[in-house]
């Protein structure tokens, strides 16, 4: 394999797991290239728990105290009734070998992306660069770009999300998978949720098909509200009146009502997620966050396991004599919990469960 300095590796999708995959690489000394399409970088969505694992890579890659200054810790998650009762109060389980890291750091999405982002020199991160074809060859692709402009890379990391055009092209052409849901997704002031949210705790209120989310940003002093109703438009980003979601919260608590009637603007989504593939990587190229394994938010593991994957990757390119068997590694270790967490998001929360984490089971197991 090529030196450190002399690998070519290009990035594409400046999101969370592509600029995670930037920041572990230039830390590990590899130099590396972002190109995503867009003319400006940011980011929306809702607030998340970022668990112990994806903590460790921000301290491994000295993001330790910028992280933690735009989170704070959470050691529990509660499912309530519609109409606020409190069904179920779990700490968070243990995902490490550390049996006291039953915790989360909840924060917002854009402040997670910003924290990456600004650990990354501006000069690699090309703007306006959409991908609009990638050819491979032996040990090496070539990217080309809606703008004209061609790269070529030793390694491909194709971190460009659920509609990943690299999957395509290499893997798999299977289409994401509507879920027949969408999810509303706002910021409200803390002091505008009617005593309803918790400091520390996200909150889940819920019956067996509808799941309204109060995830506190203390260090905003905002709440992350996200509202997942059944719906049948398939839009990306469907344009519906507000009205659709407010008519299905009329037996929910009358405070849940009005924190949704009092939103002027949400970000709608219908939620997609893909079927797990077959295959991440070749030769040269490797899928990565969403584009590898997108999965529905039920569980909070997308942006985790963008991360996680990251910090492999790096691992895998520092130990192994190719990157074709760096890639396999990476392939290795991280698919299978792809996969387990792409089939558990797929459960939504209910009313009727007897623990807020299915995944606890499995994954406490592997620590014991």
């Amino acid at each position: 394999m090529k030196s450190k300095t002399e690998l070519r590796i290009a990035i594409i999708g400046s999101g969370i797991g592509g600029a995670s995959a930037a920041v572990a690489l230039r830390h590990a000394g590899f130099n590396v290239d972002v190109y995503e399409q867009a003319s400006a970088i940011k980011e929306v969505g809702a607030g998340i728990g970022l668990r112990p694992p994806s903590i460790r890579y921000f301290k491994k890659w000295g993001l330790l105290e910028e992280i933690e200054r735009v989170t704070h810790k959470s050691v529990l998650m509660e499912i309530l009734s519609v109409q606020g009762e409190v069904l179920l109060e779990e700490k968070w389980p243990a995902l490490t070998d550390d049996p006291e890291e039953k915790w989360a750091r909840l924060i917002h999405r854009a402040d997670c992306l910003d924290t990456l982002i600004n650990a990354i020199p501006s000069e690699f991160i090309h703007l306006n660069h959409k991908c609009k074809n990638i050819v491979r060859y032996e040990d090496y692709a070539e990217i080309e770009f809606d703008n004209g402009v061609k790269v070529e890379a030793d390694l491909v990391i194709a971190a460009d999300g659920i509609r990943s055009l690299t999957r395509s092209l290499f893997f798999s052409q299977a289409e994401p998978v509507f879920h027949g849901y969408h999810a509303y997704r706002a910021l409200v002031n803390e002091d505008e949720t009617y005593g309803l949210a918790s400091e520390n705790t996200l909150r889940i209120f819920c019956d067996d098909k509808i799941n309204y989310y109060l995830l506190p940003l203390k260090y905003r002093k905002q709440v992350s509200v996200d509202i997942t109703v059944p719906h049948e438009d398939r839009s990306g980003r469907p344009n519906v009146p507000k009205e659709d979601m407010l008519n299905q919260l009329k037996h929910f608590h009358p405070g849940l009502q009005k924190i949704a009637e009092n939103i002027n603007h949400f970000d709608v989504r219908s939620l997609y997620d893909i079927d797990p593939v077959e295959q991440w990587t070749n030769s040269c190229i490797a899928l990565l966050g969403d584009a590898a394994h997108s999965m529905l938010h039920n569980q909070g593991q997308g942006a985790n396991m963008a991360i996680q994957d990251a910090g492999v990757l790096a691992e895998c390119l520092l130990e192994a004599d190719s990157v074709e068997e760096a890639l396999q590694k990476y392939e290795s270790l991280r698919k299978p919990i792809g996969t387990l967490f792409q089939n558990l998001s797929r459960q939504f929360h209910s009313d009727k469960e007897e623990t807020a984490f299915p995944e606890k089971e499995f994954l406490e197991k592997t620590h014991e």
